[in-house]
């Protein structure tokens, strides 16, 4: 008997403002399913940034003419729950979420499937929740103590949502991890799609190290910033915006340059042409340490998260790709530093080059598509 494929189709994403690590994923989802219909809590996309969606608008909730969704979203965290669960998903035989916050909440028919690609558990709700709270500067006090009462409520709320879900995709072993920690449940992993296609091997080295972040605490750039003190004879670059930015500016030592934004191509030659890319997050996945090596470049990084996942260490048996250091610390990163200069000779560009084409696009689509028809037709024989 031939299992019929899912007629109706609709893909929910948390929200669509720029086009970051979630929204290549959804892109990818929606080239799977050309026809499925797109939902989000609202939906503000630059037109350019659209156009790699396809050009889709999504069907939006009653956040979408919100005073300031646009640019403080944050501030409707405790409406997205209620919001979430108001979109009339009624009529769809699957439904694919693609969730970092509470898209995974839709409420679905007892017969449709649902599948959710999940970037992360809510880690300002679980276990990123203090991390936050300082950065935020709400350890103490009265909006300290709000704050909390609202991450408890959502992760109640989250956890009780996940048992709607059928099937979870993690974008890594580490967020599998996760999943498995909050809400109990076995997640498969598929890794993300990273655009190695717009990526060339650099032929001509430059004398500098690089990181390219968006300038929030929690990616740890001061980190790194630090170790380079200690290394004054090598420089940094640093390419990113954010909160950040003018603390690093202070700490910065006359080694150490911070270009802030910069547009894709200036950002694509200057992981070319780098000594090598540090990364001293802990990150879901992680898509630029992937970039770099799609550019020929080695990465040393923090062994923790996706880039212990990504990178392929020098105490491995394939041929290596970075060095991973273990503890998030100045000092570690210093020591992984010396360390590759002292094994520079076991790094080549096509190494990288080849590991990076490991996480293309079109093997995710390969990879996604394969495994929702599997968990269609098992669906439909468990439904008779």
């Amino acid at each position: 008997m031939i299992t019929p494929h899912p007629r109706r189709v609709a893909v929910v994403h948390d929200w669509l403002l720029d086009f970051s690590g979630a929204e290549r994923v959804l892109a990818e989802i929606l080239r799977c399913y050309p026809d499925a219909d797109l939902y989000a809590l609202f939906d503000h996309m630059q037109d350019r940034d659209r156009a790699r969606l396809g050009g889709q608008r999504a069907r939006t909730t009653f956040l979408q003419n919100m005073p300031g969704i646009a640019s403080r979203h944050q501030l409707y965290l405790p409406l997205m729950p209620l919001a979430i669960e108001q979109l009339d998903l009624t009529g769809y035989d699957l439904v694919i979420s693609s969730s970092h916050a509470v898209a995974k909440g839709v409420i679905v028919a007892p017969d449709t499937l649902h599948v959710c690609s999940i970037y992360s558990p809510m880690r300002y709700a679980w276990d990123m929740q203090f991390t936050y709270l300082e950065a935020g500067g709400m350890q103490h006090g009265l909006k300290g103590a709000l704050a909390r009462v609202l991450l408890h409520r959502l992760r109640n709320w989250d956890h009780r949502s996940a048992a709607g879900v059928d099937r979870f995709v993690a974008d890594s072993r580490f967020v599998a991890r996760r999943v498995l920690k909050s809400y109990r449940r076995h997640a498969d992993v598929i890794y993300p799609p990273v655009d190695t296609e717009q990526f060339v091997v650099g032929t001509d080295k430059g004398d500098y190290y690089l990181t390219v972040s968006r300038l929030w605490p929690y990616k740890r750039v001061d980190l790194i910033v630090q170790a380079f003190a200690a290394l004054p004879d090598r420089k940094l670059i640093v390419i990113g915006t954010g909160p950040d930015f003018a603390r690093l500016k202070r700490m910065a030592t006359p080694n150490v340059e911070l270009l802030g934004y910069q547009p894709e191509p200036v950002v694509r030659e200057h992981m070319q042409r780098a000594r090598a890319f540090l990364f001293a997050a802990i990150e879901d996945f992680g898509i630029v340490p992937v970039e770099a090596q799609a550019c020929g470049t080695p990465v040393i990084a923090l062994g923790r998260g996706g880039a212990a996942e990504t990178v392929l260490d020098l105490d491995g048996t394939a041929p290596p790709t970075g060095v991973l250091f273990r503890e998030q610390t100045p000092q570690a990163l210093t020591e992984a530093v010396r360390r590759f200069e002292a094994e520079a000779h076991r790094f080549t560009a096509a190494a990288c080059r080849r590991h990076a084409e490991s996480f293309a696009a079109g093997r995710f689509r390969a990879e996604f598509g394969t495994y929702v028809e599997s968990a269609w037709t098992e669906w439909k024989a468990r439904l008779g």
